[in-house]
């Protein structure tokens, strides 16, 4: 299993010796080539097939490696809630 935004191993499986069949390796490719957004949507489009339980995995994996950390969406609220001090701050001084 890929960790951390890895593309998994080339020699786990398939008959081509790829990752999976070859929509999780055209998604991981995506990914590799840095179009996130469709490697993210040909995850979510092999998952809402039936695929095999390797190509869940893999996708699955794809999904994780590429989803957005919590942690920014705190510095964003954090860094919003500043400038608004900060302007409101401008706007009382200087009115």
């Amino acid at each position: 299993m890929a960790k951390g935004g890895q593309t998994p191993p080339e020699d786990s499986g398939g008959p081509s010796g790829g990752p999976g069949s070859d929509a999780v390796r055209a998604a991981w490719a995506r990914k590799d080539a840095g179009d996130v957004a469709g490697a993210r949507k040909d995850a979510q489009r092999i998952l809402a097939g039936s695929p095999s339980p390797e190509d869940r995995e893999r996708a699955e994996d794809l999904l994780r490696a590429t989803a957005t950390p919590r942690a920014l969406y705190g510095y964003a609220f954090l860094g919003a809630v500043i400038l608004a001090v900060l302007l409101g701050l401008v706007l009382t001084r200087y009115s």
